[in-house]
């Protein structure tokens, strides 16, 4: 076995891939560039080596550099986790002639599957069901629109180094498609150092369902069961599970069968994810091999109960599969949840700067209950603009997929984030969704269930009781604290009044509330003015907790808590609300107080995230039409389309190509 291996990696994987080593005795080298000087994977690894500049194609993506800190350090193996080198053939090529093992697929394997392009030949001569689509190499976008029309639309454009949703488009028509097309080849170039792309016909109302292999060097191949990974943006994975509630065992045989001898036609020999497009009727069709470790692997290790990582280790240091198929059994429920520093209210852009409060929930295995939180990621720590803009992914585990998906609910309401944007109301939002808890399933999700984006929900029915009684139990907590501080007046017994009003933004909910031993009891008060029955609130909150958890009545609730002048902010199940708690006097003031509205922009083209301007596609005095392209701003290794809204005329334009802007930067003004 190894003594030193080296991740040449970052954030969440590398510290994923240190946590088994360490565990298994193995010493780890960190690689980093100079934005991950104060990384935690930097903290963890027994030893860290500076590779480079921030840009990834100036550290993260330079062979030589990982090969040369192997050399410095005495790393015998190199894992080099999802994303920049890990598909790529010349990297283990590399690695060799230093006589240096590559912890991931032979060269050969990569060759023939990490390629989406090649892959698909492959899988069509080896007589395996692919999606239509063209496998050469594309010319230019009038070449791309010649064979989109071939294929029929819709159609998607994919980069073929490709992968986390980068370099890849959805194009509805020959325009699409044109457009489409360059946009592709940029975000490839920029993500994976390749700018080839292909295209194929778009399955209408898809599943997205992976098989995952594990193969070693002794021809030894097995299946470990499947993920349904449905659930996308922009086709990039948001929510996945294993198993998929699709599936029956025949089907799950079945795929995992030709996964197998598809692997095996390849002489496959690690970890290893066959992809497949499946239609509602189980119908199911080869789409891409990953010849990596996938991002949702932990849900496949918590049903299966194998660690992953320790096992690519295994095989690479040439040891015999110590699993054989009719070992592996799936037990429960698993659903992992990515969190992205994003805007879910402003279209999901990019958010970046620092963690300023970072507060995970407890990872613990419990009544069956297991949450677990692969992370890259500290308090204090910063999140730049260089890198995918991932924060962690939330996994649970549990007898069931109802148990599960409620484990999951509870713990992304118990994750507190401040500083950046973040999803986390939009995933505890979907995680009440009734299609996704019913498993009516599609990649075209999303897009169909918030056709308009996540808007900020209004709070209402359960939810809004919820977390009125909950803002009303920290009041008078705090009411509670304010009358224990010394120095005041003395001699006087003060009747603290019970009634309360309490504002969710400018609704209205009026209760009662006061202590019951140890519990807060809250009666609400209906039109007529009566007072309903008390409901009881036990928690251990005190003043300055990120996070209210207790009881409402028995049922365990989470609800997070972050100060607003004159009252509080709290956010659960994806409602996020400013909460105010008036006594009567109070309230009739507040009645009175006018509605403050935001200022119009309406005719501002603002920066909507911290980027970098690609290109301005229009002039001043220029007419533009509603949907004509404005701008182009790249964030994140991602380039964004900004596009006229309206009909109108360029009056002046305050930013150009290549440029850096921060967020609602002013881009151009309309006439």
């Amino acid at each position: 076995m190894f003594k030193r291996i080296l991740i040449a990696n970052r954030g969440e994987i590398a510290c994923r891939v240190i946590k088994t080593a360490r565990r298994m005795g193995i010493q780890t080298v960190a690689v980093y560039s100079e934005a991950d000087r104060d990384a935690l994977h930097v903290e963890m690894a027994d030893e860290a080596v500076l590779i480079g500049p921030p840009a990834a194609a100036e550290s993260y993506l330079v062979i030589e550099k990982i090969v040369e800190a192997c050399k410095k350090t005495g790393a015998e193996a190199v894992h080099p986790g999802y994303g920049f080198l890990s598909e790529r053939e010349a990297f283990p090529r590399a690695l060799e002639a230093a006589g240096i093992v590559f912890i991931g697929p032979n060269p050969g394997a990569i060759a023939a599957m990490g390629d989406k392009i090649e892959s698909k030949k492959a899988a069509a001569k080896a007589k395996v069901s692919t999606v239509p689509g063209h496998l050469g190499v594309i010319e230019d976008d009038k070449h791309a629109v010649r064979i989109a029309d071939e294929i029929g639309y819709p159609v998607m454009i994919k980069a073929s180094a490709g992968g986390g949703g980068k370099g890849m488009r959805i194009a509805h028509s020959k325009a699409e498609v044109a457009e489409g097309f360059n946009l592709a080849k940029a975000e490839a170039k920029a993500s994976f150092g390749d700018d080839r792309v292909f295209v194929e016909k778009f399955i209408v109302d898809p599943r997205h369902i992976e098989i995952q292999v594990l193969g070693d060097k002794h021809g030894n191949v097995i299946y470990l069961g499947e993920r349904e990974c449905s659930i996308q943006r922009r086709n990039q994975k948001v929510i996945e599970e294993a198993p998929s509630p699709l599936l029956d065992e025949e089907t799950r045989r079945k795929m995992g069968e030709q996964a197998v001898a598809l692997a095996k036609a390849v002489n496959y020999d690690s970890a290893g994810t066959v992809e497949f497009v499946a239609g509602q009727d189980k119908s199911f069709y080869f789409l891409e091999m990953n010849t990596r470790l996938q991002v949702e692997h932990p849900v496949t290790e918590l049903v299966t109960g194998i660690d992953l990582v320790e096992q690519m280790i295994r095989v690479a240091a040439g040891e015999k599969l110590a699993i054989s198929q009719k070992d592996v059994t799936l037990t429960g429920w698993a659903v992992e949840s990515r969190l992205y520093a994003e805007d879910p209210f402003r279209n999901f852009l990019p958010s970046i700067g620092r963690l300023v409060k970072y507060r995970p929930p407890a990872e613990a295995s419990q009544d069956g209950i297991t949450v677990r939180n692969d992370t890259g990621v500290q308090e204090g720590g910063e999140i730049s603009i260089h890198y995918d803009p991932m924060i962690a992914k939330l996994v649970t585990h549990a007898p069931s997929r109802a148990a599960a998906i409620e484990a999951q609910a509870t713990a992304l309401d118990s994750f507190y984030v401040d500083g950046i944007r973040h999803n986390i109301p939009f995933l505890s939002a979907l995680m009440h969704h009734p299609r996704w808890r019913e498993g009516r399933l599609s990649t075209g999700f999303i897009a169909e269930e918030f056709p308009k984006g996540f808007a900020v929900r209004v709070p209402e029915g359960e939810v809004a009781r919820r977390i009125a009684v909950v803002g009303a139990a920290i009041d008078h907590v705090l009411g509670e604290r304010k009358r224990q501080i010394s120095g005041q007046m003395g001699g006087r017994v003060v009747q603290r009044e019970r009634r309360r009003a309490v504002w969710l933004d400018r609704q209205e909910i009026l209760l009662e509330v006061g202590r019951e031993g140890e519990a807060i009891a809250i009666r609400f008060i209906d039109a007529d003015g009566k007072t309903g029955n008390a409901h009881l609130l036990q928690s251990p909150w005190k003043p300055g907790d990120p996070v209210w958890q207790g009881t409402i009545d028995g049922h365990f609730v989470a609800v997070q808590t972050r100060p607003i002048a004159n009252g509080i902010r709290l956010a659960h199940q994806g409602v996020e609300v400013p909460v105010y708690v008036w006594t009567e006097a109070e309230a009739a003031s507040a009645r009175l107080m006018p509605v403050t509205t935001a200022s119009d922009t309406g005719k501002k083209l603002l920066c909507p995230m911290p980027g970098l301007v690609v290109s301005i596609a229009v002039s001043e005095g220029q007419e533009v039409k509603a949907g004509e392209t404005l701008a182009v701003v790249e964030a994140m290794k991602m380039q964004n389309v900004l596009r006229a809204e309206q009909d109108g005329t360029v009056k002046k334009i305050h930013a150009s190509a290549g440029a850096t802007l921060a967020v609602d930067a002013l881009i151009l003004e309309f006439a």
